[in-house]
């Protein structure tokens, strides 16, 4: 199940935070282009390796996609 979901601010690039059967988390990366009828499509699916929270999980995928720390930022900054 999505747990949460983060988009670019051009929305055509997405991290799904994904909460698994057993309670832990993992996460795949999204992209979704014109040609692509605007359907999303798996770039990366960092699935096989697991968390224990969803901030567990965002902090790892903040690491491996370059876009997303910036992305989070600003959405923290807009909740003081």
């Amino acid at each position: 199940m999505v747990v949460v979901s983060v988009e670019d601010s051009e929305g055509s690039r997405c991290v799904d935070v994904i909460r698994r059967p057993d309670g832990a988390f993992c996460f795949k990366e999204f992209r979704r282009d014109p040609e692509d009828g605007g359907r999303w499509s798996v770039t990366a699916d960092y699935s096989t390796a697991t968390y224990a929270s969803q901030e567990d999980t965002l902090c790892a995928a903040r690491l491996v996609i370059s876009w997303l720390g910036p992305v989070l930022d600003r959405r923290n900054s807009a909740y003081p």
